[in-house]
């Protein structure tokens, strides 16, 4: 029974260790091989169920990191490999008939075959034993005769189902099929093509990965003519046609081989018929789509199986003395290039640490510990490079250049400052197809919302302070604010300001339900207008509905008062968690007409008060994002139902507010774009949301997610929300403000030239540094118009000297 098996615990390190690795792949092979390494005197064995020559797949890309890593564990390994590597540096990219070439990125691949024949001779030389076409036992059964049992069983790991109970695996199968293809001949590029059929879009990943003996591996001299795409001296269309480059057309091919992946999602691959084709059949087909890259050349497979790709993560990697290693413990999409790479730092890790470990416990502790935050990174990472993919589709109409920019950042390790170190002029030239003015970062190039120009793309996000008394904002947020507005930012977020008392999320909430109220905005709003010219101040009105009435934040977040608590109003009677907070009541038709009304009120003293922009909150469980949900909209009335029926009041609410607001000051929507939970807010549905106020006369959505239910499971991670904002951009047109963990000046410009958004709203930053735009602008050297120093901080304008120069 699977777990029931007992598993001795971790040995104390004594030598010799007797070592069991089930799996000889390259981890299970490398690991085996510096496990040897480290004391000749331990007896290494790996099980593999197939014959030395087998292989499955073609080509395995390796990064320079991964290569010094061999190369300080292994030098011999790092020799002979290095004599086998195919190096490129550009990327090349076909969008709609135009090729756009990225260089400086620097790969290198090889053969898989040839990696497992380095490793098996090394493994060979070193005295480990290697059992071919040999079942290994269970690992139960191999950790009672041996020290250490290393699982490098793969994605499909045996060992890891058959203790599923400790290691407690979860695997994600997701929407895309894919098959794993060769060509015979070598491409000079990273080569990424789109075919759109009339079956739906499918993409093709190629890159080399071997050429002939007498060949120089290093393809770099083959490239070395390609700068950055149709950027400066370089023409639009190459000498191979209007494609423009090597591997797009002509008749010269290098001989050598390529991997080449056909992917698509699940519904194109039914559509096209490939779900009734043979291994051969699929083969002939791909080869037939995608013609024009591979020259008219035939596809080649190898027990090729159209696949959906499987995340794999576990909660832990070991078991007593049994340890899980490379796929088998995870995985990460193909699409960034790291099944192999992870898996031989694993090995690394893992060697190094029983080395210098007294106790196997203690190295398999500090293995774990050293490699969880790797590969949880690599993982986000490749989940966002797989979702892109997954739709891909939504992608396509941008101009080519940006579509270009989008894919090469979409995992969010290739951002706009390090592309342009690699391929300044590719950067440059995106740059100026977005409209930024020579010398200008993308994020200081000016924006228009409805009649309102911001002098640059930063947002102060909203937030809330929890300071007011009875609704008035006091000092605090006039320093507050203030000093956020003299920081730089092109438009400063209040917090959510309350339409009425009852709409308060806590005591110390902001309002704008009487004029005392809007007397000490117009204090703040006059200070900004004076002080920070050209910053914009906006409001945003919202009313808590179910998750009001509780202490503040640092009291104890969405708790209730101890005392003195208020009725609450929701779209449904349902307690933000039942036995903790109140039943709300259901606004019936009266209430909703009052309610409606509070918000134009707010709204009216809003614009006497001076604020330069409104936006609507209907995210985060609010009494707005309430009816949104069908999480927590269970009306049977107009108002509830299906997402019409939901969209029903909150559109109501904002037609009322944008009749009274000045029709020359925009109007934003903040959106919940997934709940984060089952049975939610889905991104369609965020999509059609978006675009029902933007129908209405939205200016922009600011897209945020979740907050919604207290059971969600967010994907947090840098940047973790903007590909909802994304996509609703690339499918309605309509300007977006992203946030969510975008804390870098670096970020901001990468999602604003990839076209992510239309500006980025930053919170914490702005807690930790109010001048956050203001120096984002010194560190980048920019001095123009959209950053301006105030007067009286100007001698601060440069970054104070730290110490003496002087060597």
């Amino acid at each position: 029974m699977a777990g029931a098996v007992t598993v001795r615990p971790p040995a104390p390190a004594r030598r010799p260790l007797r070592v069991a690795v089930i799996g000889g792949g390259p981890g299970g092979l490398y690991a085996a091989a510096l496990l040897k390494r480290g004391d000749p005197e331990r007896e290494v064995t790996v099980w593999e169920r197939n014959a030395p020559t087998d292989t499955f797949g073609f080509g395995v890309v390796l990064s320079d990191e991964t290569l010094g890593g061999i190369e300080n564990a292994d030098p011999a390994v790092h020799t002979a490999l290095r004599r086998e590597l195919v190096h490129w540096d550009d990327v090349h990219i076909v969008h709609r008939g135009r090729l756009l070439t990225s260089t400086g990125h620097g790969f290198a691949a090889l053969g898989r075959r040839r990696l497992l024949e380095v490793l098996h001779a090394r493994c060979a030389d070193l005295g480990v034993r290697l059992r071919f076409r040999a079942e290994a036992p269970p690992a139960a059964e191999l950790a009672a005769s041996h020290d250490l049992v290393v699982a490098a069983d793969g994605v499909h790991s045996r060992t890891r189902e058959a203790h599923a109970d400790v290691f407690r695996p979860t695997i994600t199968t997701h929407r895309c099929r894919y098959i794993w293809l060769a060509a015979d001949f070598a491409l000079d590029a990273f080569r990424f093509e789109i075919a759109e059929t009339e079956y739906g879009v499918m993409q093709l990943h190629a890159y080399p990965y071997a050429l002939p003996a007498d060949s120089s591996a290093d393809s770099s001299a083959d490239s070395s003519a390609h700068s950055a795409a149709d950027g400066p001296g370089r023409p639009a269309s190459g000498p191979s046609g209007p494609s423009g480059s090597f591997g797009s057309s002509g008749p010269w091919v290098r001989p050598g081989s390529s991997t080449v992946i056909v992917e698509m999602r699940e519904e194109v691959w039914r559509a096209a018929g490939f779900d009734e084709l043979d291994e051969a059949e699929s083969a002939a087909r791909c080869a037939k789509i995608f013609s024009e890259a591979l020259h008219g050349r035939a596809l080649r497979s190898n027990k090729s199986a159209w696949t959906a790709f499987r995340t794999v993560v576990n909660a832990r990697w070991s078991h007593g003395n049994v340890v899980l290693l490379g796929d088998a413990a995870h995985t990460a999409h193909f699409s960034i290039g790291s099944g192999t790479k992870l898996a031989v730092e694993d090995a690394v890790a893992l060697a190094a640490r029983v080395d210098e470990h007294p106790t196997l416990a203690e190295a398999l502790s500090a293995y774990e510990a050293e490699r969880r935050p790797v590969v949880e990174s690599t993982q986000r990472a490749a989940a966002a490079s797989l979702r892109w993919f997954e739709e891909l589709a939504g992608q396509l109409d941008r101009p080519s250049r940006q579509f270009a920019f989008n894919l090469l950042t979409r995992s969010r390790r290739v951002t706009h400052d390090n592309l342009r170190l690699r391929d300044p002029g590719f950067t440059a030239a995106v740059e100026a197809e977005f409209g930024c003015p020579p010398g200008t970062p993308p994020m200081f190039t000016p924006i228009r919302l409805g009649g309102l120009t911001l002098r640059n793309r930063v947002v102060v996000s909203p937030m809330d302070m929890y300071v007011a008394e009875d609704g008035v904002p006091g000092d605090f947020h006039l320093v507050h604010l203030g000093a956020r507005a003299l920081g730089g930012a092109g438009l400063v977020m209040t917090e959510m300001v309350c339409v009425s008392e009852q709409g308060r999320i806590t005591p110390g909430c902001t309002g704008l339900w009487n004029d005392a109220q809007a007397a000490a905005w117009t204090r703040i709003t006059d200070f900004v207008h004076a002080q920070a010219p050209g910053t914009a101040l906006g409001v945003q009105l919202g009313h808590s509905g179910r998750k009001g009435s509780t202490r503040l934040m640092w009291e104890g977040i969405d708790e209730p008062l101890p005392t003195g608590n208020w009725p609450l109003v929701a779209a449904s009677p349902l307690p933000y968690r039942p036995g903790v907070n109140q039943t709300p009541h259901a606004l019936d038709r009266a209430g909703l007409t009052a309610v409606r009304e509070q918000f134009t009120a707010a709204a009216r003293r809003a614009a006497r008060a001076g604020f330069d922009l409104l936006e609507l909150h209907c995210a985060h469980g609010y009494l707005l994002s309430g009816f949104l949900s069908p999480l927590t909209n269970h009306r049977t009335d107009a108002y509830g139902g299906d997402l019409a029926g939901r969209l029903r009041y909150p559109l109501e609410v904002f037609d009322a507010v944008r009749e009274v607001w000045p029709a020359d000051r925009p109007m934003t929507v903040r959106i919940s774009a997934t709940d984060w939970a089952e049975g939610g807010t889905t991104a369609d549905d965020a999509v059609e949301i978006a675009r029902a106020f933007a129908d209405h006369g939205a200016d922009a959505l600011d897209v945020s997610t979740g907050q919604v239910v207290p059971d969600e499971r967010p994907e947090y991670g840098r940047s973790y929300q903007t590909p909802y904002a994304d996509r609703i951009r690339a499918a309605l047109g309509v300007p977006v403000i992203a946030v969510g963990a975008i804390s870098s000046w670096d970020d901001v410009n990468s999602l604003l030239l990839a076209g992510r958004a239309d500006l980025c709203a930053l919170a914490r930053p702005h807690l930790y540094d109010p001048h956050w735009t203001l120096h984002a602008a010194a560190e980048q050297g920019y001095t123009g118009p959209a950053a301006p120093w105030p007067a009286p901080y100007r001698a601060g304008s440069r970054r104070p000297p730290t110490g003496r120069k002087d060597g």
